[in-house]
Order: C-alpha cells, then structure tokens, then sequence
C-alpha cells in the first residue's frame, strides 16, 4: 500500500470493497478467536466469574455469555493486571476512545466509531475488576467511572446525532441519549434510598454491544446495498437506534416501577385484570370515546375546513362525555356517588385533558412533515396515559372512595 492511499483511507476516500473489508476485519478477528475459545470453553466446562454472577443477568446477555466473556478476556486482564497499569487510566481511555468514536460516527466514518466504541466498553468493563483484584477499589473510584461511563454515553450518542442531524434518526437518538441517562439516574437515585435496582432489558452492556456492533458493521450494509451513496443512512445503526430508542425508556420505566414499588410509593394497583378500576377497562372505555371524538375531528377538519387543533379540542369534549359515562357507570364504577361532584371532577380532568391534546397537536403541527393524523393519535396516546387514566382512577372515580377508607371510625 503505497502513502497516498494510506492517507486516503484515514480520510475516509474508501471505495466500497475498501469500506467492507474494514468494518469486517476486525468483526472477522474478533469472531475466529470468540469460536474458537467457545470450543475450548464448552469441552472444558463452564467456569463461573463470582463477580458477574453476583450483578445478575439479563434476556440478552445471560449468565453463561457473561461468564464466557470473563473467561476469553482473561489473557487480556492478566497482561493488564501483571503490567501494574493504573486502574484510573483504563478509565479515562475508556472516555478518550469514546471521544474519538464520537468524532469519527458524526464524519460518517461508521466502522471506525463502532470499534473505537466498543473497545472503550471493554476499558470499562476491565478498569473496576482491575482496581478489585490490585486493592486499590474505592468509593472515589466508583464515583469517577459511574460519572465517565455517562460523558462516553453522550458522546457517542452526540456523534451519531451529528450525522443524523438531518433525518428522522435524530429523534431516535436523542430518545436514546434521554433513555441511556434515566436508565442510569434511577439505579443511582434507588441505591441513594437503599435500594439497588438493577431490573431491565437494555442496560449498559447490551446497550454497548448492539450499538457498538451496528455502527461497525453497517458500513458493509451500506456498501453492499447502496455502493454509490456519499452519505448513507446506515440502516443497521439507524434500526438498533430505534429500538435503543423504545428499549431504553422502557428499561427506565421497568427500573422506576420497581423503585416505587420497593420504597412501597407505587401506584395504586387496579382491581384484577379486567374488573373496575383495571387497565383494561380503562381502556376499552378510552378507545370507545376516543373513536366517537376522531370521527367528529375528521368530519370537522374534512367537511368543514375546521384548523385540526381546534377540531381535536371539540373533539375531545364529546369524546369525554362518552368517557364520563363509560367510567362512572362501567369502567371504574361510582354509579352511586353523587354525580355532581363527579361531573366537576371530570371536568377538571377533560378540561385539562382537551387543552393538553389540543396543545400537542399544535406544537406537533410546527413539523411540517408530521400529518395530522399521526399527531393526534401519538398526543392522545401519551395523555391518556400520563394523565386521563391516572386521574379518571384516582380523583374522578375513586376520590371518595380514598377519603372514606382515610376517615377515622367513631368511637
């Protein structure tokens, strides 16, 4: 290989056999000394890491997978351990090797980013065993990694939103970005109240292995598919930040209802699967006005040229009045009750509720690209949720309920 191409391929001026066999170098090293360990790891018998098994498992990265990567990064832990290196320093590599990932995912140079991020994971996955095994572990330590594992996060996760500032991928990654520290700030937050919450399907490892392993693969993805693009989309890594999207945030909320449920400040829980009270009711319920309020909103935008905000907040009158009676007298019951103080509390809430849908879609009507439709399904779903049910269950229909089983008993 002569100069020129060499600095070619550092500026990125690859053909597209060029960019496969990079991204797949690597990913071909790595795979022969992974297979060729697992055999030697299966006919040896499984040896179990004390360490790794007391942190748990997940769905993705069970106990045997773990203890197998324990057992084929050994050599590399020695040469570390027997050269006496720092375990702070393996730290703050871990941040420089992201930071370089960060650089190289927003020029576009994928296959770069994705090895430069995962070999940051595996400084971070040796730095505390490392202090562990020297002595040299404390409170201090734990701190600094906990604090740089969060900076390597964003700035990864800020390189790919640079290269996807353009395209709907960003607000995956930034759902990401907002998931990945939530995850982590919940776990903190339940250790600080003596609880250490560890639940959930994507937490950092996986997070670091699909992530690491899309950004460095999909270079061959684009390369095969789309040889003749200058700037690809990188499907791969766009997909695996679309789940990492959903995933993340779902981990958050599995870590925060395990966290209120330990501290024993959980949600009131429904009665049964589908009796008063339940979800499901609540729902059914939910679904039956809200189909009564699209349909006038489509008449009104349709038929009488009505701006699709105001029409989703006439909607939502009728659909809440469907609701009103759908509750009271079937999905959370208090048929009994006066119906009085019942309304006004409905009220308040579908009062409340109109103007929340109503400001959603109009804050989403700013995006040119989003049709009206998809803004109001995507506002009502994230209102009854956050808001509607929880209301409906707690303050409409259960107020009196919760002050009578509070008020004291005659003596």
């Amino acid at each position: 290989m002569d100069w020129a191409t060499m600095v070619g391929w550092l500026r990125g001026s690859l053909s597209a056999e060029a960019r496969v066999w990079t991204a797949l170098a690597p990913a071909l090293l790595l795979t022969a000394y992974m297979i060729l360990g697992l055999g030697v790891f299966w006919l040896r018998g499984e040896r179990h890491d004390a360490e790794l098994e007391r942190r748990g498992a997940s769905a993705i990265l069970g106990r045997f997978v773990r203890n197998y990567f324990a057992w084929i990064t050994r050599p590399l832990f020695v040469l570390l351990e027997r050269a006496g290196l720092p375990p702070a320093a393996l730290t703050t590599l871990s941040v420089l090797l992201a930071l370089a990932a960060a650089v190289a995912l927003a020029a576009g140079r994928f296959a770069l980013g994705g090895w430069l991020f995962i070999f940051a994971g595996f400084c971070d996955f040796f730095d505390g065993r490392l202090a562990r095994a020297q002595g040299t572990a404390s409170k201090q330590g734990e701190a600094l990694d906990s604090i740089l594992d969060r900076y390597a996060d964003a700035l990864v996760l800020m390189g790919l939103a640079w290269y996807y500032r353009e395209t709907w991928v960003l607000g995956a990654v930034l759902a990401t970005l907002a998931g990945s520290m939530l995850v982590s700030y919940i776990r903190a937050k339940g250790a600080s109240l003596g609880h250490d919450i560890k639940v959930g399907l994507l937490q950092r490892p996986e997070r670091i292995a699909l992530l690491g392993a899309a950004t460095a693969l999909s270079p061959v993805f684009s390369a095969l598919v789309f040889p003749d693009v200058a700037r690809p989309m990188h499907w791969p890594a766009a997909v695996v930040l679309t789940v990492l999207a959903v995933g993340t945030n779902v981990t958050a909320l599995h870590r925060l209802a395990a966290l209120l449920g330990a501290l024993g400040g959980g949600p009131r829980r429904a009665a049964g699967l589908t009796g008063r009270g339940s979800v499901w009711r609540g729902t059914v319920a939910a679904v039956v006005a809200t189909a009564v309020d699209f349909a006038l909103v489509v008449a009104l935008v349709s038929g009488l040229d009505m701006p699709a905000w105001l029409a989703t907040g006439v909607g939502a009158l009728l659909g809440a009045a469907v609701n009103f009676s759908l509750g009271r007298h079937w999905a959370f019951g208090g048929a009994d009750d006066p119906a009085g103080p019942q309304a006004f509390r409905y009220g308040v809430t579908s009062g409340t509720s109109a103007a929340l849908n109503a400001g959603g879609v109009a804050v989403l009507s700013i995006l040119p690209a989003v049709p009206y439709p998809v803004a109001w399904a995507l506002v009502r779903l994230v209102v009854f949720l956050a808001w509607n049910y929880p209301l409906q269950r707690d303050y409409v229909f259960g107020a009196r309920r919760s002050v009578d089983t509070r008020r004291p008993h005659a003596a």
